[in-house]
């Protein structure tokens, strides 16, 4: 029998597991572990600082820039589109906060961008 921790949505729980055989065991519970001490995640890192005011737009998941939509100085509805993030073979539309006005877009097409970046900033 091996024992291992297994960590689920935050919650360690130590499990046992049977080696050999190929009926299958009844799982015991056991209560769960306490969950080791996490380190802070390190902020995502931003490629440019964004102004006092300004709203900055980002990146929910890594990929690919394929098309700027809109450009500094085009206003903006909320929910209108800004960028095209392409993100496992799939386009996503990345889309203003709010209404407003781009201030700068800080990507170019073909850029990777990692989760979290600032891909542009409204005012």
């Amino acid at each position: 029998m091996k024992r291992y921790t297994i960590t689920v949505n935050g919650v360690a729980y130590d499990v046992t597991v049977e080696e050999g055989g190929n009926a299958a065991a009844p799982v015991q519970k056991s209560a769960p572990a306490p969950a080791p001490a996490k380190a802070p995640a390190p902020a995502a890192p931003s490629a440019v600082p964004t102004a006092s005011g300004s709203v900055p737009v980002t990146s929910p998941m890594p990929g690919k820039i394929l098309a700027i939509k809109k450009h500094p100085g085009d206003a903006v509805k909320a929910g209108d589109a800004i960028l095209v993030l392409e993100a496992m073979k799939m386009e996503n539309d990345i889309v203003a906060p709010q209404d407003g006005t781009v201030a700068s877009v800080n990507v170019a097409v073909g850029d990777a961008v990692e989760s979290g970046a600032v891909l542009a900033t409204m005012n």
